[in-house]
């Protein structure tokens, strides 16, 4: 009887695992800020209002950078694990190249859009 040995996914390396363990650690923590910021120091209802956002932005410089470094785990965290789901299927390497190509493109216009996004609700913040 042969027994099986747990072997590194063909395509991903340690630095890439590496990263996927480092950026879901970093998300928990950005997520749990998120939420008691949001939710817990929010209005009555538990939630901001968009008029209380836009304020919270423009007076608090580091709730921006921290929502722009959220952006970044998340959609990097996302996308390497959807990658490694690939990697289940044993795609070809052109694939995976095609795959790796895609998923570069998108997450950068994501994350382009995301730090967009909270640069324009700081914007108007500093313009009220």
């Amino acid at each position: 009887m042969e027994t099986s040995k747990s072997v590194p996914k063909s395509g991903e390396g340690s630095g890439l695992w590496l990263l996927k363990i480092v950026t879901g650690l970093l998300l928990i923590i950005i997520l749990a800020v998120h939420f008691t910021v949001n939710h817990m120091l929010g209005s009555m209802a538990g939630l901001l209002t968009y008029e209380e956002v836009v304020l919270y932005y423009a007076n608090n410089l580091i709730i921006p950078f921290m929502e722009i470094l959220f952006v970044i785990f998340v959609v990097s965290h996302a996308l390497l694990g959807l990658r490694s789901i690939i990697l289940d299927m044993h795609p070809t390497r052109k694939t995976l190249g095609v795959i790796n190509w895609l998923f570069m493109i998108v997450g950068a216009v994501s994350i382009v859009y995301g730090i967009w996004l909270v640069m324009v609700i700081v914007q108007r913040g500093l313009s009220v």
